[in-house]
């Protein structure tokens, strides 16, 4: 067991020494995706405006303040599209990266990190609308922000986990792509991110309080919205992401070397 977890340690570590590299990737990445268009990835920040825009008009709740519910869904779509499409990417990862894993010698961590990068850089144009969006639905700045940056950072600490995780998952399983996908796009009905929790429905209280995805929005959405410390919601998701990292740090040290043979 020591020498799984010191191989994993040993191929983060020689990948965070090729920083330039996953950084130089994650950036082309970007740009190719958005080659020769007009607004180029402005467009990412066009799309989570007009997403925003369009399930606040779709599902306002009747009698609820309009501005309230409008910073409620921009900072659950946030987190939620950004947690989407780490997990989604991540299952096709080392299929999509087989040329690179085939040719080249660089540690395996590289292309977790690429990947991180890369969503993270897309969440960035994101971010940049939703402060816009509670900035104008009149959300006060002060300490609390610091509260939900904080959980934006627990959040990309867990990011190269769940890419580790997921993107095994995938090598070893293709068809689990597909699984991802789907229960993705129903996970977010049974996840708090345009629906608010009223306490009394069973159904919706067991999707909301045995739904881990809910604690990793509300400890970017509670200290904005009610402007207090979501002790609860931060203790689970700390514990998510440990248990994820002591699964990806298993996987990338006992599998490391077998992926080039699997995919």
């Amino acid at each position: 067991m020591i020498a799984v977890f010191n191989g994993a340690l040993d191929d983060i570590s020689k990948a965070m020494k090729l920083h330039r590299v996953w950084i130089a990737l994650a950036h082309e990445d970007i740009g190719d995706q958005h080659r020769r268009t007009t607004l180029g990835p402005l467009w990412l920040l066009v799309n989570y405006v007009a997403f925003v825009g369009t399930f606040v008009f779709v599902f306002q709740p009747v009698g609820k303040d309009a501005a309230g519910y409008s910073a409620y869904v921009a900072i659950g779509l946030l987190v939620w599209f950004y947690l989407m499409e780490v997990m989604s990417t991540s299952v096709a990862l080392f299929q999509r990266e087989e040329s690179f894993i085939e040719g080249t010698t660089l540690p395996l961590f590289v292309y977790v990190m690429r990947l991180a990068l890369q969503s993270v850089i897309r969440a960035g144009y994101a971010i940049a609308g939703c402060v816009f969006i509670l900035v104008l639905s009149g959300s006060p700045i002060g300490t609390p922000w610091l509260w939900s940056l904080a959980g934006l950072l627990l959040i990309l600490f867990a990011t190269p986990a769940l890419i580790t995780a997921f993107a095994f998952l995938g090598a070893f399983f293709p068809d689990s792509q597909f699984i991802v996908g789907n229960l993705l796009r129903v996970g977010m009905f049974f996840t708090p991110v345009f629906w608010v929790y009223n306490g009394q429905d069973p159904v919706q209280k067991y999707a909301y309080e045995w739904n881990p995805f809910t604690y990793f929005l509300e400890i970017v959405r509670l200290p904005i919205m009610t402007g207090e410390f979501p002790t609860h919601a931060f203790t689970v998701t700390i514990i998510v992401s440990l248990a994820t990292w002591m699964i990806a740090l298993l996987l990338l040290g006992r599998y490391r070397k077998q992926v080039v043979f699997i995919i």
